[in-house]
């Protein structure tokens, strides 16, 4: 054979040996990765090629599927009451993603999960038929949370304190997730986004704020669990103002005529009086405070509902001062709705605090249960006699003291309301907090929820937690009392 041909039939069958290899390593060992990469087409095609499973509220789903046209994708969600149910679902968008319970259920929703594939699909490689993910909510709290919102820019949380079962979950504005579950859906998209309202974003889980004085109830609890004091009927040694420590800063009251000198904590809780709060939370020290904010739920990077919430803050390496201010739920304290209901929902169970959950178990196409995510049981936060002291000082502010717009005749209803600090120097419009509970005795019926009122556009002196957020309370447990 001739020398040049010899050589160029040599390199011809290395490159022979080299594709070869190349194809053995790609099927063999990259295979499943390219197949899983979010940018495989296939993948998207998959999963819409066939009705998608559904999101279910009281046994019928808030969830849908329509036939697309003009499009490989042949199915796209759909939405009843999209937006009465957004901060629950999510969005599943063929162009965008997923996010909450759409996204951490893809697999079930869209018929890929593994648990879903009986023997014949698995040999056939068929598509299993989807399954289903179903919630704790009750549509009757989550809409009475929704309607009293209203325009309100804010968010409302209803938990049944034995179980730990999510009712409602509502952040407002909201958006329909409808308006961008296709492919063709970038002007929607773009005005969602771009709006400075933020209608997308889940304030219930995802917006931590100053809680204002609703965090006192962790500081008395705090206080009681230490023995600082033997009771909520204790006087206290609090001087009216209050001087913060290391400074010639001046803490007053809001109702400069409240008894706020040397008060229970009672008295305190029922005119929210900040010297006492400021000066319990120095005098305990901000490591029994952030120990006991830690009990609660503060400080927690992985709440998951399933839907992951952001971290609530109890903040360390303050001085004096900086602790003060934490006293009444400012300086770098943040919570979210969420956080503010688990504390409620603590003491209305007797100081045990149940993990909250909105989902209670995912099935599949034939309603058979894949996974159960009912009541995940609890840990104690405080002692039944802490509990149960705080429980009575929260009804006697509902009942004579800053929270009387929550009450509810013939249920047993305790609260406390919240006016945190907004912007530089307090320069915006402060934000409305009620934190409570309600039990129907007669029934056996109970729930605490929290709400959050962000802008009401109401006027600044017109701002307070009675005013604009116990209403909404209100209306969200007495629904979930009738339910």
């Amino acid at each position: 054979m001739n020398k040049t041909i010899r050589h160029a039939s040599v390199f011809c069958l290395l490159m022979v040996l080299a594709l070869l290899v190349r194809i053995t390593w790609v099927q063999a060992y990259q295979g499943q990765a390219l197949a899983d990469d979010k940018h495989n087409r296939r993948n998207v095609i998959a999963q819409y090629a066939q009705p998608l499973g559904n999101i279910i509220v009281a046994g019928s789903p808030v969830t849908g599927s329509k036939k697309t046209e003009g499009s490989d994708l042949e199915y796209k969600r759909t939405y009843t009451d999209g937006e009465l149910y957004s901060a629950v679902t999510g969005y599943s968008s063929q162009a965008y993603g997923a996010t909450q319970l759409e996204g951490i259920y893809s697999d079930v929703l869209d018929g890929t999960d593994s648990r879903l594939k009986n023997p014949a699909d698995l040999v056939m490689g068929k598509q299993s038929e989807p399954g289903d993910v179903v919630t704790t909510i009750d549509p009757a709290v989550q809409k009475a949370a929704y309607e009293a919102l209203g325009d309100n820019k804010g968010a409302a949380v209803a938990i049944d304190p034995r179980t730990g079962r999510i009712l409602g979950m509502v952040s407002t504005p909201s958006y329909d997730p409808s308006r961008i579950s296709g492919t063709r859906d970038g002007d929607a998209w773009e005005r969602l986004t771009g709006d400075q309202d933020k209608p997308m974003v889940n304030r219930a889980l995802r917006q931590p704020l100053p809680p204002g004085s609703t965090f006192k109830l962790v500081v008395a609890a705090a206080a009681l669990e230490d023995g600082l004091h033997g009771s909520v009927d204790e006087r206290t040694d609090s001087p009216d103002p209050y001087t913060l420590p290391g400074t010639r800063t001046v803490l007053r009251n809001e109702n400069a005529s409240a008894p706020c000198e040397n008060a229970t904590l009672r008295t305190a809780l029922q005119y929210s009086c900040n010297n006492v709060f400021a000066k319990l939370a120095v005098d305990l020290g901000q490591e029994k405070v952030k120990a006991m904010a830690e009990k609660f739920g503060f400080n927690t990077e992985k709440l998951d509902v399933p839907v992951r919430a952001s971290e609530s803050v109890y903040p360390s390496g303050m001085d004096k001062a900086q602790t003060a201010l934490t006293g009444i739920g400012q300086f770098d304290v943040t919570a979210t709705p969420l956080q503010m209901a688990m504390v409620s929902a603590a003491l209305a169970n007797g100081g045990e605090l149940a993990q909250p959950h909105m989902v209670s178990k995912v099935t599949d196409a034939d309603g058979d249960t894949l996974e159960d995510l009912g009541n995940a049981g609890g840990e104690r936060v405080v002692s039944s006699s802490t509990a149960e002291q705080l429980r009575s000082a929260m009804v006697t502010v509902v009942e004579d003291g800053t929270g009387t717009n929550a009450r509810i005749g013939g249920a047993e209803v305790g609260g406390k309301t919240g006016t945190a600090q907004h912007g530089v120097a307090n320069s915006k419009t402060p934000f409305a907090w009620f934190t409570s509970y309600a039990k129907d005795k007669s029934t056996g019926k109970e729930v605490a929820v929290a709400v959050v009122v962000e802008d009401s556009g109401a006027a600044r002196s017109e701002v307070s937690g009675n005013g604009l957020a116990a209403p909404i309370a209100e209306r969200t447990m007495r629904a979930a009392l009738s339910r």
